[in-house]
């Protein structure tokens, strides 16, 4: 199997890979006696590496908490993930972070193996990462003071601008953060609003953690909560329509997050904020399931509108129109 040498390496990697492990488990992957794998420790710590043990039914090995190995081992999946991974920070919102990125992505070159490294950048070569039209960077450092303040149960400060443009100064207490449609998007209670608010986090421009903890509600659902706070992210028309289709066939038949739906006797109701009835009446055609219009009555003069452009297109081919109606 493995001489010696590749053995105490493979503790090394196994611990690298764990935030625990026992001596069991290190003997079985090695198939060795665990007095072989105490031998194995203590060879790495004499070679300065700080792994610590506890003894007894529930003993393990670890790494000594905030150590950092220099030799990572990468095999050539781990290497092209961690390479793909990189290349594609800025699809996630993530493009400021961009000159780390690149930093790491030159030490990784530098101690790939070359015939690991040619095959790394050959795929990655041969690959094309478009950046999505819609994406908007997120300062990294403020995502990351969030997410730390979630996992904390931490109060924060944070300067936002409303999408009106007026800055406000809100204390919040954040529940979650949610990549969606290219965008950041943290949910967290409001202590000016009273109530649970949906934020951008590219419209945070500063971000301060308080002392003060808070409970966290149990059953908060992060991504439940964008979708329905989306929804009814437009106050100009309350749409109410009445699905001839599951809430489950629905999901399949509009874009996500487009609406809450709610189950009702053999269909479901589909309710939302818009501010353009137009663009409501075409997605509903589109959807291709009877449906029955329960409000506002104005959804029935955006239909009226779509009907008349496209008789106006079918009676005069070639002929451009407008592209709004």
């Amino acid at each position: 199997m493995y001489d010696p040498s590749m053995r105490v390496l493979t503790v090394l990697e196994l611990l690298q890979a764990r935030e625990r492990v026992t001596g069991k488990q290190l003997a079985d992957h090695l198939e060795v006696s665990d007095r072989t794998v105490q031998r194995y420790i203590l060879r790495l710590q004499d070679l300065g590496v700080p792994v610590e043990s506890t003894r007894g039914p529930g003993g393990y090995y670890r790494l000594k908490p905030g150590f950092r190995i220099p030799p990572l081992m990468f095999d050539a999946g781990e290497a092209l993930a961690v390479s793909i991974g990189l290349d594609a920070l800025g699809s996630i919102g993530l493009g400021t972070i961009a000159p780390a990125a690149e930093s790491a992505k030159s030490k990784l070159e530098r101690v790939l193996p070359l015939p690991l490294r040619e095959r790394v950048n050959a795929v990655r070569a041969a690959m094309v990462l478009e950046r999505p039209r819609r994406t908007v960077d997120a300062d990294s450092s403020i995502l990351s003071t969030l997410a730390m303040a979630i996992y904390q149960h931490r109060r924060t400060r944070i300067a936002y601008q409303r999408h009106d443009g007026r800055a406000t100064v809100r204390t919040i207490e954040p529940y979650g953060l949610m990549l969606h449609n290219s965008r950041w998007f943290l949910g967290a209670y409001c202590t000016l609003r009273r109530g649970q608010r949906l934020f951008r986090v590219d419209r945070i421009a500063s971000i301060e953690t308080e002392h003060e903890p808070f409970d966290p509600p149990q059953d908060f659902d992060m991504r439940e909560f964008v979708y329905r706070s989306l929804a009814y992210a437009s106050d100009d028309w309350k749409v109410e329509v009445w699905l001839d289709c599951s809430v489950d066939d629905a999901l399949r038949r509009f874009p996500v997050a487009y609406a809450e739906l709610i189950p009702d006797g053999d269909g479901c109701v589909l309710k939302r904020g818009s501010d353009d009835l137009v663009d409501v009446a075409m997605t509903l055609l589109f959807a291709g399931v009877h449906f029955e219009i329960r409000r506002p009555d104005e959804l029935y003069d955006a239909f009226r509108r779509v009907g008349e452009r496209a008789a106006a297109i079918a009676d005069r081919p070639g002929v451009l129109h407008p592209g709004r109606l």
